[in-house]
């Protein structure tokens, strides 16, 4: 029996106790892949959760919550208090309740977005206390995937704000994308802009927004292409969203899950057959608490509305949400006899925090 020894990436060594001389080559490329998609998936996570940030931090200035403050004969600048805040996320509807607000301004403070004035406090707390985004003192680390990051937030306000933008609704094999582009659109517009010199320059900075989770294609696997000679590039989609505290929340019509135009149900099914005494079907609440893409989910049909698809890394897919479950509540509202289109809008224009009341038949 061989005895290897290895050294883990924060720097400590490991034994490794191995049968035979060395590890099967597939097996070792296999771990290789899945170690790479565990680190894809954390830096997307990330982005996700910096976009956030960003974005309520902007809301915050507009809305007078962010500002200097004075406690103790001492001027502490740009700060809020979390109380006020808690109150502005519950009022705006972007967290349920206040314990869900003060996890959502927690999950910002894991990640060094948010911190105590004095940074004597790890914890957020629902009190009179003053916190503060590492952004407006200075203090927040901007290492190369916050740069890219930051460039991607500031490519997508520009795009929104071109009165001709790329950015719009395209289908794709019968699928539609909001907020899609063609890769060699972008590449024109990065030239024409002045934000890179050479199309070499633009491929390369889309991959880099690529890898960070901040653009995807709308397969999710395939790379940013430039293609010329007059054929149509495949499409994209950018993810970043303005004008909302997206990681809590928003999208479903707006995200990039892919579905399948075709129904996924085995057969039709009425609302008499769902609220039939004895019916073969099991009520369900489910809380789905969206991200920066939102929930993760798409409703087809009508009277009853049905899942169609469930992004399997999403928020829906971690609370519950399987296709071919039919949705009779909506935060409270009965939607049985209502059409998807409804229920998607209610859902999107509702609180970033859903509950579903779903039936699903019994197996």
């Amino acid at each position: 029996m061989a005895v290897h020894r290895c050294t883990t990436p924060s720097g400590s060594a490991e034994r490794l106790w191995l049968k035979n001389k060395t590890k099967n080559p597939g097996t070792a490329n296999m771990e290789r892949t899945s170690s790479i998609r565990r680190k894809t998936i954390a830096r997307q996570h990330k982005t996700e959760v910096m976009i956030a940030g960003e974005q309520l931090r902007l809301r915050l200035h507009d809305g007078k919550l962010i500002k200097d403050r004075r406690y103790y004969l001492r001027t502490y600048p740009n700060c809020f208090v979390a109380q006020e805040l808690i109150d502005w996320l519950v009022s705006h509807k972007e967290a349920l309740d206040r314990a869900t607000a003060v996890y959502l301004m927690q999950h910002l403070m894991d990640h060094d977005i948010v911190h105590h004035v004095c940074d004597k406090r790890p914890e957020f707390k629902d009190a009179k206390l003053l916190y503060r985004f590492r952004k407006d003192d200075g203090t927040f680390p901007f290492n190369t995937e916050v740069k890219i990051f930051m460039r991607g937030q500031r490519l997508y306000e520009n795009l929104v704000a071109d009165k001709n933008s790329i950015l719009q609704l395209r289908e794709e094999h019968g699928v539609s994308y909001q907020r899609s582009f063609p890769g060699c659109q972008l590449i024109d517009w990065l030239l024409q802009n002045g934000e890179v010199e050479s199309r070499r320059q633009g491929v390369e900075l889309n991959r880099a927004l690529q890898e960070h989770g901040i653009i995807q294609h709308v397969g999710q696997s395939k790379d940013i292409k430039q293609i010329t000679g007059g054929r149509r590039s495949s499409l994209n989609s950018l993810q970043l969203h303005s004008g909302g505290f997206q990681t809590l929340g928003q999208l479903s019509s707006n995200s990039v899950v892919r579905c399948n135009p075709k129904s996924v149900l085995k057969r039709h099914v009425t609302c008499q057959e769902l609220l039939a005494p004895g019916a073969p079907f099991i009520k369900k609440v489910l809380t789905v608490i969206g991200d920066a893409l939102g929930w993760g989910i798409v409703v087809r049909g009508g009277a009853p509305c049905y899942i169609q698809a469930v992004d399997p890394g999403s928020p829906a897919a971690a609370a519950g949400v399987k296709i071919r479950q039919f949705v009779c509540q909506v935060n409270g509202r009965y939607v049985l006899y209502l059409d998807y289109k409804t229920v998607t809008r209610l859902v999107m224009t509702g609180p970033r925090v859903v509950v579903l009341e779903v039936m699903e038949q019994l197996e």
